[in-house]
């Protein structure tokens, strides 16, 4: 027979599978994205649109879906502001293939500083604490830090806009997956610690 302990740690653990799904795919889009940037280099302004309008969609979609199937209240605003960020972006991207190359460099700033100031608010609001959470932050700032450079320097080299993007994704990807995966262990030493017995007050 479960433990009280086991049996609210399965409770807790159920809350959060959802979110931490959500963050754990957005992360594997993510990477992926930035690996297939790094591989090809002399990727078309086309297929770069294609392909950035794709992965925010996609992502969206997935954040969307998670906070309607069983996130708690907290974690579902944060994952709705920032799933339809995405879809916003990605139907945007997607209904504009001959967007100029300069148009997109922009977009794709304005979606990385509004995607850093959301993961900044996510490390107070979403059930994390200690490294995710310092994590979580300096995602969110290396975030809105790749949008003002995209903003501040848009004529810089495709080569040079390119590591960016690529940078940008695989750091935001790497974070988002060792959150995800940190959830599990949140679960279990809060859950303990709410089970813990309480020191008894000594007597004088």
């Amino acid at each position: 027979m479960d433990s009280i302990v086991d049996r609210a740690m399965n409770m807790a653990g159920t809350q959060l599978t959802k979110l931490r799904w959500a963050l754990g795919l957005n992360g594997a889009l993510s990477i992926a994205f930035g690996v297939v940037i790094l591989a090809w280099p002399g990727i078309s302004l086309f297929a770069l649109t294609i392909l950035f309008g794709a992965y925010a969609l996609a992502g969206g979609v997935v954040g969307l879906g998670a906070a309607f199937s069983g996130a708690s209240r907290g974690e579902r605003g944060w994952l709705v502001a920032s799933s339809l960020l995405g879809i916003a972006i990605g139907v945007i991207v997607l209904a504009w293939p001959d967007i100029s190359a300069l148009a997109l460099l922009y977009v794709i700033g304005a979606y990385a500083v509004a995607l850093g100031i959301i993961a900044v608010g996510g490390a107070f609001w979403l059930p994390i604490d200690g490294g995710d959470t310092v994590l979580m932050i300096l995602c969110g700032l290396v975030s809105i830090l790749f949008g003002i450079v995209i903003f501040a320097r848009p004529g810089a080299g495709a080569l040079v806009v390119l590591a960016l993007i690529a940078a940008f994704a695989l750091v935001t990807g790497i974070t988002q997956l060792i959150v995800a995966i940190g959830g599990q262990r949140l679960v279990e030493s809060r859950v303990r610690r709410a089970f813990a017995p309480k020191p008894q007050p000594s007597s004088s």
